[in-house]
């Protein structure tokens, strides 16, 4: 375009110049994931500042995108070595090994499950689209003093900020608040809506870069538009059929986790049975092992105690030669006195040796007693473990190892849509219908982001101890002080809030 050509526009005629239609682009699974691996690549390369809990947690959507749930069975200690997952910059900045890195990735991994897929890439796109320099493209511009500045546009409007600090913006124009853009030759101008703000100029270092500038402040402040009305008839179509969508496979999920859960209980209840089964396998070899025992030892007793009555026996009988013997030696006559002396020290011999005879007899026939005592109780040992042994091998049998699952209860809810019911007639109920939807998506995202930030916070403490200060960069630096200063509120939040009037730039 020739220097002398002005190009003017304001945001009133760009809009009249679009076509009337538009065709709504449907995104595929695979631009999806082709668009969700270019920001991890940007924010892996630096392009994107992304604090280093942030990182963390972007690292585990990342695991569950790709390894699913986690199964300490499987992903054992060292599966992520081999993976790309955070910023070389993080890594640099603390004394910590990778093995330490993986502990605190897979600890927030394991929270994840549940999460089918393309939940988690959706869950790492929308902590992705709150750090500062995400969705933001920068170009190299002089204010009207000659002072190089950059000029961020990004979906909430224009940004100026200074060539080192890319995180916080000198000043910003909502676009809300502009009333038109106009360049000639190289020179821009923004004209905000309220007439008490000075007008903003800057000049662009290269001319060609001037049309793609305009071109995407056309581009968002078109998009910031028509978020802001109801949907059409092709859009709210559209969501029907996500929502549709969506329904089905949650039930498809519930499905999969009620399958899944029945599996699990008729495994645990085989491997109870099995578990019993062995045990009954081990109560019935310690019973045979006790009754053999048993019988051995009924056994032997028998054959002591006929030994020790065989004993008895011989006892006696010798007691009773010596009774004999000494009634023999009673009744020879002996004449002298010698014979006779000699024959009263034989007979006091003999009655000894016959008394030492009989309580000998008498002691064998306890012992004997005592021995069949014992061979009793033996007996009486061996018919109980005969008796365990009957009760071990009748019981009655287990249900099979494999119960066959319940069917699934027929309570789970329909997702039916009505068409006909679907109004298209955008008036002021469809504009408070759509401000209600988007009061609670609202809410709903900052208890998520309280949580959050609760275990980011949690993170960044737990690591603190461990960073070495003289590795952080610049812009390590300009985040540490934004946080200290209380942080700035999350730049999507903007959209919904109402821009403060009569507020005069910062002059540049």
């Amino acid at each position: 375009m020739a220097g002398a050509i002005a190009s003017r526009m304001s945001f009133s005629s760009l809009k009249r110049k679009q076509p009337k239609t538009f065709t709504v682009r449907i995104v595929t699974m695979d631009a999806e994931m082709e668009f969700n691996c270019e920001v991890k690549k940007q924010i892996l390369d630096e392009k994107i500042y992304c604090p280093p809990e942030a990182s963390v947690l972007l690292a585990s959507y990342a695991v569950q995108a790709k390894y699913g749930d986690y199964d300490p069975s499987v992903h054992k200690r060292g599966f992520l070595a081999q993976e790309e997952l955070l910023p070389k910059r993080v890594i640099n900045l603390y004394q910590m090994t990778p093995e330490m890195w993986e502990e605190r990735i897979t600890a927030w991994y394991a929270e994840h499950r549940g999460r089918a897929r393309d939940e988690a890439e959706m869950e790492y796109l929308k902590i992705a689209q709150d750090l500062e320099m995400y969705g933001v493209n920068y170009f190299a511009i002089r204010n009207k003093k000659g002072t190089e500045l950059l000029l961020g546009v990004d979906a909430l409007g224009l940004h100026i900020y200074e060539p080192e600090n890319r995180l916080t913006p000198k000043i910003s124009f909502p676009w809300n608040e502009i009333r038109n853009i106009s360049y000639s030759d190289k020179e821009f101008t923004i004209k905000p809506l309220d007439k008490k703000i000075d007008v903003f100029k800057f000049n662009s270092l290269k001319l060609r870069v001037n049309k793609l500038i305009l071109q995407l402040c056309i581009g968002n402040h078109d998009l910031f538009m028509r978020r802001r009305k109801a949907d059409s008839l092709e859009v709210q179509q559209m969501k029907a059929q996500a929502r549709e969508e969506k329904a089905r496979k949650q039930m498809e999920r519930q499905r999969l986790a009620r399958e899944k859960q029945m599996r699990e209980e008729a495994e645990r209840t085989r491997d109870e049975l099995e578990r019993r089964l062995l045990q009954m396998k081990e109560e019935a070899t310690m019973a045979n092992e006790a009754l053999m025992r048993s019988e051995e030892t009924a056994d032997l007793l028998a054959e002591k105690a006929q030994i020790t009555e065989e004993e008895a026996k011989l006892l006696a009988q010798k007691a009773a030669e010596a009774e004999q013997e000494m009634q023999r030696i009673k009744a020879t006559a002996i004449r002298t006195e010698e014979e006779k002396r000699l024959m009263e020290q034989k007979v006091l011999e003999a009655e000894v040796l016959a008394l030492k005879m009989a309580e000998e007899s008498e002691r064998r026939a306890k012992e004997a007693d005592q021995l069949k005592q014992d061979l009793q109780e033996a007996r009486e040992a061996e018919r109980r473990a005969k008796q365990k042994l009957l009760e071990i091998t009748t019981k009655p049998t287990y249900p099979p190892l494999n119960p066959i699952p319940a069917p699934l209860p027929p309570d789970i809810p329909s997702f039916n849509l009505i068409g006909d019911s679907l109004s298209f007639d955008f008036k002021d109920t469809d504009m408070k219908r759509l401000s209600m939807e988007i009061e609670k998506e609202k809410v709903e995202y900052m208890e998520k982001s309280k949580h959050l930030q609760e275990q980011l916070n949690e993170l960044k403490t737990e690591i603190e101890a461990l960073k070495l200060k003289e590795r952080e960069t610049a812009l390590d630096i300009l985040h540490n002080e934004n946080s200290d200063r209380g942080g700035t509120s999350s730049k999507h939040n903007t959209i919904k809030k109402p821009q403060a009037q009569g507020r005069r730039p910062i002059c540049i």
